[in-house]
C-alpha cells in the first residue's frame, strides 16, 4: 500500500504505511533476515522516491548489515553498496560514497562477470565521483571502462554508450586535453545525431560543449600541454 500511495505521491499516508511495515518487518530479522533486507532495499526506494534520501540511505545501510551475513545474496548486496554510494553522492558526500560504489563493482562483476552492463554504470558513478573531487585522471579512467564495458554490452550507439562518451569529454576538458575532449565528444555528437528527435536536447548541449571546447582547443595549441595521453583500459 505505502509503494501505491508513493505512485499517487500521496506522501504522508506513504509514510505512515512504511512505518508500520518497517516496525513489523523489524521483529523479523533474525526470523527471516533474507526477505526482510530485501523488504527494506524495496522501502528504501520509496523513500528515495520521496526525496528522503537520508531515511534511504539508513535503510540500506541496515539491510546491508544483513545481507553481509548471507553468501547466497551477493546480488542484493551489490545493489545495496551501489545505492548507498548513488545517494551518498546525491547528498554531497561524494568521499564516503566511493569505497561502496567500488564494492558494489567488485561483488558486481564477480556474480555477472566484469563486462555485464550493470557494472559499467558503476565505474559511469565512480567517474563522476572522481570528477567533483577534482581527480580528472582518475575520472577518465572510470569513464573508459564504463565506455568499454557499454560498447560491448549494449552497443556503441546506445544512448548510455554515448552519454559515457560525452563524460570522458568532460574530464579529458578538466586535464586541458581539448583535443581528446573534442574527438570524444565529436563521436557522441555523430550518435546522437542517429537518434533523431528522442535525443535532440542532448544533440542541442553537446553541439554547444563542442564549440567551446574547438576554441579552447585553438588556444590551448598555442601552449605546452598539461597533461600527456592516458592509457585506457
Amino acid at each position: 500500500m505505502g509503494k501505491a500511495l508513493c505512485n499517487l505521491e500521496n506522501f504522508p499516508d506513504a509514510k505512515r504505511c512504511l512505518e508500520i511495515a518497517l516496525e513489523i518487518l523489524g521483529k523479523k530479522e533474525k526470523e527471516d533476515p533474507a526477505d526482510v533486507s530485501k523488504c527494506y532495499l524495496e522501502i528504501a526506494i520509496q523513500y528515495e522516491t520521496m526525496n528522503e534520501f537520508e531515511t534511504a540511505i539508513t535503510l540500506l545501510q541496515r539491510a546491508l548489515k544483513m545481507l553481509e551475513k548471507l553468501p547466497q545474496e551477493q546480488h542484493s548486496l551489490a545493489s545495496a553498496y551501489a545505492r548507498i554510494g548513488h545517494l551518498l553522492m546525491l547528498t554531497g558526500k561524494v568521499s564516503p560514497a566511493i569505497p561502496y560504489l567500488e564494492s558494489a563493482a567488485e561483488i558486481m562483476s564477480e556474480c555477472f562477470g566484469s563486462s555485464h552492463y550493470s557494472v559499467a554504470y558503476i565505474y559511469s558513478n565512480l567517474g563522476s565521483a572522481y570528477l567533483e573531487l577534482d581527480k580528472p585522471h582518475k575520472s577518465v579512467k572510470m569513464f573508459g571502462v564504463a565506455k568499454s564495458i557499454m560498447d560491448s554490452a549494449l552497443g556503441p550507439q546506445h544512448i548510455d554508450s554515448l552519454e559515457a562518451r560525452k563524460n570522458m569529454s568532460t574530464a579529458y576538458s578538466t586535464l586541458g586535453m581539448y583535443d581528446s575532449a573534442v574527438e570524444m565528444l565529436q563521436e557522441a555528437i555523430d550518435g546522437y545525431e542517429r537518434h533523431g528527435p528522442a535525443a535532440e536536447d542532448e544533440l542541442a548541449e553537446s553541439k554547444q560543449i563542442l564549440e567551446d571546447l574547438k576554441k579552447k582547443a585553438r588556444c590551448g595549441s598555442l601552449e605546452e600541454p598539461r597533461s600527456k595521453p592516458l592509457l585506457l583500459p
